[in-house]
């Protein structure tokens, strides 16, 4: 009966602030960590948006705060509110594919504030407010993109490899305190951006081919990589970028 129960995977007990959880891969991620037992503390912009995620979420106790990661004062807020925490993703972001000819100063504000700006200070804000327990696990989203990128995103796959550098910086400075740290890297996830027209039938059909796999990832494909990584299977794992592409980065 015990071995049936035994499952190093769950996270009973565990609270867990994911941001950028109003939708797509964040959306994902909250709703597999409340199948496996956590408490969430969701975060995300559009309120209304945060509440379609809350409603998917299983169990009880969970919590939801409107905070934009793009203001100091809404990621001092939410450092203040946000309960003492057994993991942290930072999943936050946002996108830009521009020529580098092309770029200005506020592509690269608008991106940055969100891909790594914001991070760097929710993570700092939550460490010095302690609020992020001994044992615990900060999960970062960074991107297949940060080195094995394409045409058009310089200023979206520079933002994610910073991300990326950040994270093995932080894996070292916390690994005394047994804070584990580690990334996500994603290849093509199907969400609502590769879904609204920008990408048209003939040139997914194209880049499929590149996938051994046949097609893109979903959501709770890269949920349960970071449900890994939040979870006690992982905990002699710190520095990890742990690539979740469907095989893209062999071709």
């Amino acid at each position: 009966m015990r071995s049936m129960l035994y499952n190093p995977f769950s996270l009973e007990g565990k609270t867990i602030l994911i941001t950028g959880a109003s939708s797509g891969i964040g959306q994902g991620i909250a709703i597999e960590c409340s199948k496996m037992g956590a408490k969430v503390v969701i975060t995300g912009r559009n309120q209304e948006r945060l509440k379609e995620t809350f409603d998917q979420l299983d169990g009880e106790g969970h919590v939801m705060i409107a905070a934009d990661l793009n203001n100091d004062a809404d990621i001092e807020k939410l450092a203040i509110e946000s309960p003492v925490l057994d993991g942290l993703v930072n999943n936050a972001g946002r996108g830009l594919c521009k020529p580098v000819n092309f770029v200005k100063r506020q592509d690269l504000q608008d991106v940055y504030q969100t891909n790594v700006f914001g991070v760097i200070m929710l993570t700092k804000m939550l460490l010095k407010g302690k609020k992020i327990s001994k044992g615990g696990s900060i999960v970062f989203t960074s991107s297949l993109s940060s080195y094995m990128t394409a045409a058009g995103l310089a200023v979206y796959a520079s933002s994610k490899a910073a991300v990326s550098a950040y994270m093995r910086t932080c894996a070292i400075e916390l690994g005394p305190k047994n804070i584990r740290c580690n990334a996500v890297l994603p290849g093509m996830v199907e969400t609502k951006l590769i879904n609204d027209g920008t990408y048209t039938d003939a040139s997914k059909r194209a880049d499929l081919e590149l996938y051994p796999l046949g097609r893109y990832g979903r959501p709770v494909d890269v949920a349960l990589g970071v449900v890994f990584l939040l979870s006690n299977a992982s905990s002699w794992v710190t520095g990890l970028e742990l690539i979740i592409d469907g095989g893209r980065k062999l071709k």
